[in-house]
């Protein structure tokens, strides 16, 4: 590929798919039958933001163990030789305060449950995002979404086994009646189903199909609206038909930095794509070279930079209109190189520095036009609250839990306030010209995981699968990282003599899963990878 000078046969690692090539059209995410509805979109005439609502839809279907209609979502749109930002994140309720939770007899905030919930933000996403950019209508583009609901669709692998997973848990943590919706949804015959069985929600049609019919106006302000407040305030929690009433997806100037020549775009805050952005501007002080994937001093370097960025971005990130520090204060090259200064030949414990004063799917699609999109949903924590409206199929999202109850925090819980938000799509450009969409989902993994495939990519010059495939590692606490059962153990053996604590994972689940979709700006030539680490698929043609 021209932009990115990649070797479409570089493979350092074991790779269990090859890079995908096409010209017409290609749709990247962690469901088939998601990929294939956005792609069928595609053939219908839709562009590459029809065919990105097609398969967002289709994955509150197919993937409702990682997202669905009650969530939030974020996307970056490349069209017309610029790049647009929608963040489609909804705020907590205007009544909710730390004294009321505390007065439920709450130390922290809940991960299940009323408290929690948010507006959600998924539904007016994709309106907002037809209505600018599409080109087809909202019902045809949502058409297969309702048609998986209505009939059914066999689990696959991954799918089951998290369901699975998810359903276990709720069935110890989740016994009072304001649940029961949710086993009677997700669990209807009082199991979760397995894989290779056919699962469908009616309910779950009907609710798409008049978000169709209506454009999301019966889920903010009529029939669908009424629903959710009736249901969350009878069991006596804040979110009210005002707060939803009151929402609307704002388009919002994306944040990038500049890496080796290229620019990395991110959603600014209250996203945490600002950590990887902080990330990156702070490791490119240091030249590698191809070889040094194979590198602990280069892992090294990785491990304590991504410390010194989240613990930046938990210190400073929050609904922007509350924040201390601005976009650009943070990303500054001056903030960067005092940072870098902080890295020595030891691992540290995370500390908080700040300049001086002065259950995700992620989707990627693009389209024989140019346009590309970047796109992520997320309920949060798997299927989310645990709360599905009776007769809708909606399960709310609990973004709500990521507000502190201590009111000196930055993210402190206030009403009508947006909260640090995991989710996080990115954008690759050069020159101005798009390279294209990718990101990696799942909850604090995503800036490391953004961090790792775009070293990958432009340091390393591993083609989309290969950069995928590599094998990952996540900071989770002090001086803690985890390993993929497939990094090398010789590495992993000297990043411990550096003072770090390395544990070796046999399950990949918690390492992410990412999409890379990138365009060659001469042929126009599509270069997509998808994930091993998931039912992952990219639909082309």
């Amino acid at each position: 590929m021209k932009n990115l000078n990649f070797n479409p046969l570089q493979n350092p690692f074991h790779s269990v798919r090859n890079t995908c090539y096409a010209k017409n059209g290609m749709v990247a995410t962690s469901q088939p039958l998601a990929a294939q509805a956005g792609l069928d979109v595609l053939k219908k005439g839709g562009n590459a933001i029809d065919a990105a609502i097609a398969t967002a839809a289709c994955l509150t279907v197919v993937e409702p163990t990682s997202n669905g209609i009650g969530g939030d979502a974020f996307a970056l749109v490349w069209t017309n030789g610029k790049l647009h930002g929608l963040n489609s994140s909804g705020k907590s309720p205007k009544s909710i305060s730390i004294e009321k939770v505390r007065a439920l007899g709450h130390k922290e905030m809940p991960k299940m449950g009323v408290v929690p919930i948010t507006v959600p933000g998924a539904p007016g996403a994709w309106v907002e995002l037809s209505q600018k950019f599409g080109s087809l209508p909202l019902s045809e583009v949502l058409a297969p979404a309702i048609n998986y609901a209505q009939n059914g669709y066999p689990l696959s692998p991954t799918l089951g086994k998290y369901w699975a997973r998810g359903y276990e848990i709720y069935k110890s943590r989740l016994t009072g009646d304001e649940y029961s919706p949710w086993f009677e949804t997700f669990a209807p015959n009082g199991r979760a189903p397995q894989i290779g069985e056919l699962w469908r929600s009616h309910t779950h049609a009907k609710t798409l199909q008049e978000i169709a019919e209506t454009k999301a106006e019966s889920f903010y302000r009529g029939n669908l609206a009424e629903k959710i407040f009736g249901y969350i305030s009878k069991h006596g929690g804040f979110l009210t038909a005002e707060d939803l009433a009151g929402f609307k997806p704002e388009w919002v100037a994306p944040i990038s930095v500049n890496y080796r020549g290229f620019d990395v775009w991110e959603i600014p805050p209250n996203g945490q794509g600002i950590v990887a952005l902080i990330a990156l501007n702070v490791i490119k002080a240091f030249p590698f070279m191809s070889q040094d994937i194979f590198s602990a001093d280069m892992y090294h370097k990785q491990f304590e930079v991504i410390k010194l960025a989240f613990a930046t971005g938990k210190a400073a990130v929050t609904d922007p209109n509350y924040m201390k520090y601005s976009t650009e204060e943070l990303l500054s090259e001056g903030f960067a190189q005092e940072l870098c200064k902080k890295i020595t030949d030891t691992a540290q414990e995370p500390v908080t520095h700040l300049p001086p004063k002065s259950g995700t799917v992620y989707l990627a699609t693009a389209d024989g036009e140019g346009n590309m999109v970047s796109y992520i949903q997320s309920n949060y924590m798997g299927f989310g609250s645990g709360i599905v409206i009776p007769g809708t199929g909606i399960a709310m999202q609990n973004r709500g839990a990521d507000f502190s109850l201590d009111s000196s925090h930055i993210n402190a819980l206030e009403g009508g306030k947006k909260t640090y938000h995991t989710i996080i799509p990115g954008f690759l450009t050069k020159d101005g010209d798009a390279v294209g969409p990718f990101g990696v989902m799942g909850g604090y993994m995503q800036p490391q995981g953004h961090m790792q495939v775009i070293m990958n990519t432009i340091d390393f010059k591993l083609n989309p699968q290969t950069a995928l495939d590599a094998p990952r590692w996540q900071w989770t606490q002090g001086k803690t990282f985890e390993v993929e059962h497939h990094f090398p153990k010789h590495i992993a053996e000297e990043l411990s003599t550096r003072g770090h604590d390395i544990k070796m994972c046999v399950d990949s689940g918690g390492f992410g899963r990412g999409q890379i979709i990138w365009r060659d700006e001469t042929t126009g030539i599509l270069a997509g990878g998808t994930e091993h680490r998931t039912d992952g698929a990219i639909a082309h043609w």
